[in-house]
């Protein structure tokens, strides 16, 4: 049953306003040349965002993380009591072949809006915006802050969100990551890491290769190992996030059919599990590396963690979890139950770094959807999750007149 406070935030949800906000973000590349990350290029966005904040009198402080590239945070402000955070991202991937529309249009078709972001995440933080102004239009006056931390880089290297930790953050109570869950409360969630291996050799005529040591064959030593190491990781799996994994995404090296390759890189994403340290992970790794016995064929291999991300896990008892799995029923929300996720996201550095407990709940599909040609979010989708967010708002921090003395 919902409370005459809540209901009066809701009347101020309206599909047409999560619709408009949606369109507009993703459109907004289209006012430059199109951006991806990488290399980067959210500025579109970011100013876009930071427009139709302001035009629902939300504040707005922006933050430079590198040139042309700025951190956006959106606050409603509250009381002194904890807040509640929600947390996104601007950039998007590269768009891939084989779109058959515009994927800059913002096109609404079928009850979808389809573009390039719309469901990771454009359309999770358009309905952050809806949540947080609808709050603001019910002249309600919460205990504690509302902050949207929209930041750069996530789908790369996570730079935008270790400048955001870099500075002073909270108190909050709690974070939702909108990011596309198909709208499922998600509490466990897998980190990220890419290795660089680099294998050295000797360079030699290939008339005569046994004068030098190829570096490429050391490569494919090393991959045979990474296999293995797979397959032992399955038999590992979280309860809910599912193993951690190997997956070998490029190889460079040699510099042509008559030369014994002297050098050769591999690059390998590994999912960590929750709770899993990286620098573990890479100890182990050069541990295992010592034990290929490429040093007595003239080869040398050296490991390193370009990017690492962690994951995290929250508690199904947790108020946060429960705030929000009541938020989504009330919304009318599917009846998904709490679930896993095997993709990473920036809230495991607000977990472990900022010690704030964390969940993901976004409208869309992560597997379906996401980083394809086409994609799209369901416009039914973007007013459930707003409604979501803002009764889970409104119950985690509470108002101003629920923490009046008696």
């Amino acid at each position: 049953m919902l409370s005459t406070t809540e209901q009066a935030v809701l009347d101020q949800i309206d599909e047409g306003l999560v619709t408009r906000l949606a369109v507009a973000l993703v459109r907004a590349p289209a006012r430059h040349v199109p951006n991806v990350n990488p290399p980067g290029g959210e500025a579109p966005t970011v100013a876009v965002l930071s427009d139709l904040a302001s035009g629902l009198d939300l504040e707005v402080i922006t933050s430079e993380v590198a040139q042309d590239r700025s951190n956006v945070s959106v606050r409603l402000p509250g009381g002194t009591e904890p807040g509640l955070l929600f947390l996104g991202h601007t950039d998007v991937v590269p768009l891939g072949d084989g779109w058959t529309g515009d994927p800059w249009s913002g096109q609404i078709s079928g009850g979808r809006l389809y573009g390039r972001g719309s469901t990771d995440m454009k359309g999770g933080l358009a309905a952050c915006l809806t949540a947080m102004a609808a709050i603001r239009q019910a002249r309600v006056r919460l205990a504690g802050p509302v902050e949207l931390a929209a930041v750069v880089d996530e789908e790369d290297h996570g730079l935008g969100i270790r400048h955001y930790l870099g500075g002073p953050i909270g108190p909050f109570a709690g974070c939702i990551v909108a990011e596309p869950t198909e709208l499922q409360t998600i509490i466990a969630t897998r980190g990220d890491s890419y290795v660089e291996f680099v294998i050295t050799g000797r360079p030699a005529h290939a008339g005569n290769p046994s004068d030098g040591a190829n570096a490429i064959s050391g490569a494919a030593a090393v991959i045979t190992a990474i296999e293995s190491w797979q397959s032992e990781l399955a038999t590992s799996a979280h309860l809910l996030a599912g193993p951690a994994t190997w997956s070998i995404g490029t190889i460079t090296g040699g510099t042509g059919p008559t030369v014994v390759a002297g050098e050769c890189t591999v690059v390998a994403d590994r999912r960590l599990l929750p709770g899993e340290s990286a620098s573990a992970v890479l100890d182990d790794i050069r541990r295992r590396l010592d034990d290929l016995g490429l040093a007595a064929r003239g080869l040398s291999v050296r490991a390193r963690m370009t990017m690492d991300m962690p994951g995290f896990e929250t508690p199904p008892d947790h108020p946060l979890v429960q705030a929000v799995e009541a938020a989504l029923s009330d919304a009318s929300g599917p009846r998904w139950g709490l679930g896993g996720w095997t993709a990473a996201c920036d809230g495991g550095f607000i977990a472990r770094d900022a010690g704030v407990p964390v969940v993901v709940l976004g409208p869309g599909s992560v597997n379906e959807h996401a980083h394809r040609p086409n994609e799209s979010v369901p416009v039914a989708d973007l007013v459930t999750a707003a409604r979501t967010y803002a009764l889970a708002a409104l119950r985690l921090i509470g108002t101003l007149d629920d923490k009046a003395p008696a």
